[in-house]
């Protein structure tokens, strides 16, 4: 198991964003301030897509409430809720007094889990396509989620191209 220092991360403002940059992995995930959608939503995202990319490996342990809080100048309880709410999904575990840790990957996910996912990508799909997106285009996607699954694309790459919907 490795444990993440400190310094692996570093962490800047811009105008009314915060960037996370892991460059060591070669990452950097910007939350925006001034969204609508809150900021631990934001951190639950992004951080699920590091954990999915398996950026974040298996029983890698996460940077402290403290260190994230401090460092992001958002309340620690902002962290805390995000931190909650990948624990309740499944995305990490906590060992009291030791922090945060990634969750190995389960053998099997819940059926429930599946047919939730399976109605986001048709409601998403058929969104796409109301708004004249091509059907080979929402193809495209599920292509480039799977290469970047594999770690083949970054979150950035994939939002750059899909700023048009």
């Amino acid at each position: 198991m490795r444990i993440r220092a400190a310094s692996d991360v570093s962490w800047f403002h811009r105008d009314e964003s915060i960037f996370i940059d892991f460059s060591n992995q070669g990452i950097l995930f910007e939350l925006d301030v001034r969204s609508r959608q809150p900021i631990y939503e934001q951190l639950v995202e992004k951080m699920k897509e590091m954990i999915i990319r398996e950026i974040w490996k298996p029983h890698e342990q996460l940077p402290s409430v403290r260190m994230l809080a401090k460092q992001l100048t958002i309340n620690p309880n902002t962290i805390q809720k995000a931190y909650r709410e990948l624990e309740h999904q499944g995305f990490i575990y906590s060992i009291p007094g030791k922090g945060n840790f990634v969750s190995p990957q389960p053998k099997a996910a819940s059926q429930e889990k599946i047919e939730a996912i399976r109605h986001d990508i048709v409601r998403l799909a058929a969104e796409a396509l109301f708004l004249g997106v091509a059907k080979e285009e929402v193809l495209q996607w599920i292509e480039q989620a799977e290469q970047g699954e594999r770690g083949g694309e970054t979150d950035d790459s994939l939002d750059e191209r899909n700023e048009n919907i």
